[in-house]
């Protein structure tokens, strides 16, 4: 096939290889890697001095999400110009039952909105109550391509299963080739701290931390893999912010149990300390932030290969809503901007700092996403057959992270004046240059829903 497409000059970087090549791209898909100026193409792109790398699949993104009285306020228009402009090409939302919705209905409403975005996406189904039509409901979303499942051991009388359902729910998926994704905190052991909180008037968002604690992860997650351990089904934590519960899966693993870690950007960057600032509200999401030294020992866990995956956690509430009820984090709007910060701040924090290899950038932020999702390697991969979506770096640019210079649906980051090294300044969604010099050049809507294979992990 005739190339449409090179992009030459750059070093390659793949979760298992790094080097000099050239990226050839014919209809829409990457044709070959290549000895630098061994093919030429009708468009080229120079990466003279540059990084280019997989499109970054972010595994944990909420569009457009409801909680309680509040609704996160991007569509996936919006989430994925923030996306692609800061080197995401792939972000797999979730379909949340509203009370008395059922999953599969959830499903058909969510994925109806893959069309609006930038760059394609994937999505995790979700189950809160089981009934008799729930099995059901499950066989026909794995047929349909949704395989990962969402539960929540918190959020009472709105998304929290019970543990009987998590035992269903995982015996049903395991023969499917599904798993479940799993938001641990202990609900009781919350509610109780909150109270005794509530009482001594400590319930704003300046005491958030002080109402989930690492204990209710910790515990909720040793139960969690119970069930996983004893159905044989795999599970996949979110946004593990403990290093305690990061070993718990760990151990399990060598047990061989099929359990994965993923940590999100803000666990691994920012700590506690944000909640004695101006704005401690714009920081009350959950788990919350950790102590600094909790938060070293996530950084040591990402390092050493302990964690599979890094996501967003991406949740685009704006100030007002956070202030409108910030003194009482129990009805507070819970989640912190982030799709297109999340590979910047890690890059800079783990990669320009020379903790950890790009190859190992790419495996958390790419690769493993893709595969823990069933979409490898069509996405997170540079191989021959894989989409082309690619993010060009720079790493030795400098910037100064802004809300203003952000395209995210909100009034703020949570990374406001931080200074990062390395940046992707060009990303290619598809074969198309979607971002040239940093800028949004092309806001062609060519998203589309991706099924899931069969998870094999």
């Amino acid at each position: 096939m005739t190339p449409d497409l090179v992009v030459r000059g750059g070093t390659v970087v793949t979760d298992g290889w790094s080097g000099a090549a050239d990226v050839v791209v014919a209809g829409g898909r990457v044709q070959a890697l290549v000895e630098p100026g061994s093919v030429r193409g009708p468009d080229e792109l120079d990466a003279t001095g540059r990084v280019v790398v997989p499109g970054g699949v972010d595994p944990h993104c909420h569009v457009g999400f409801t909680s309680g009285d509040f609704t996160s306020l991007d569509d996936h228009r919006e989430c994925t110009t923030a996306a692609v402009a800061g080197g995401t090409t792939t972000i797999v939302d979730f379909a949340i039952p509203r009370p008395g919705e059922a999953p599969a209905d959830a499903a058909v409403r969510q994925r109806a909105k893959a069309d609006q975005g930038l760059c394609d996406s994937a999505l995790h189904a979700s189950v809160v109550e089981w009934d008799g039509t729930t099995a059901e409901q499950l066989r026909q979303l794995c047929d349909e391509g949704l395989r990962t499942v969402k539960m929540f051991t918190t959020y009472r009388g709105e998304s929290m299963a019970d543990e009987d359902t998590f035992l269903r729910v995982m015996k049903t998926l395991g023969p499917l080739g599904g798993m479940v994704v799993a938001h641990c905190e202990a609900n009781h052991l919350i509610e109780e701290q909150q109270a005794v909180q509530a009482a001594a008037g400590r319930i704003s968002a300046a005491h958030h931390h002080e109402t989930r604690t690492e204990l209710a992860e910790d515990a909720s997650v040793a139960e969690v893999l119970a069930i996983a351990e004893a159905l044989g089904t795999p599970v996949y934590f979110v946004h593990q912010s403990t290093a305690a519960a990061v070993d718990q899966v760990a151990t399990a693993r060598r047990r061989g149990v099929r359990a994965y870690t993923e940590a999100v950007a803000h666990h691994l960057t920012l700590d506690d300390s944000a909640y004695r600032g101006e704005h401690p509200e714009r920081f009350v999401c959950c788990p919350p932030l950790r102590s600094a030294a909790t938060v070293a020992e996530l950084g040591t866990r990402l390092v050493s290969g302990t964690i599979a995956t890094v996501g967003s956690d991406h949740c685009c509430y704006d100030t007002a809503q956070k202030t409108s009820v910030d003194h009482d984090v129990r009805v507070m709007p819970n989640g912190l901007p982030g799709v297109e910060t999340r590979l910047v701040v890690v890059q800079d924090a783990f990669v320009a700092t020379g903790r950890m290899p790009w190859t190992r950038f790419v495996e958390v932020t790419a690769a493993a996403p893709a595969r823990l999702n069933g979409l490898y390697p069509r996405k997170g991969s540079l191989l021959p057959g894989s989409d082309a979506d690619i993010a060009v770096w720079d790493p030795a640019a400098q910037r100064t992270v802004t809300a203003a210079g952000l395209h995210q649906a909100t009034d703020y980051t949570p990374y406001e004046g931080r200074t990062v090294t390395g940046w992707p300044t060009t990303v290619v969604v598809g074969g198309h240059v979607v971002v040239d010099g940093g800028r949004v050049v092309d806001d062609t809507a060519r998203g589309r829903h991706l099924p899931a294979a069969p998870l094999t992990v």
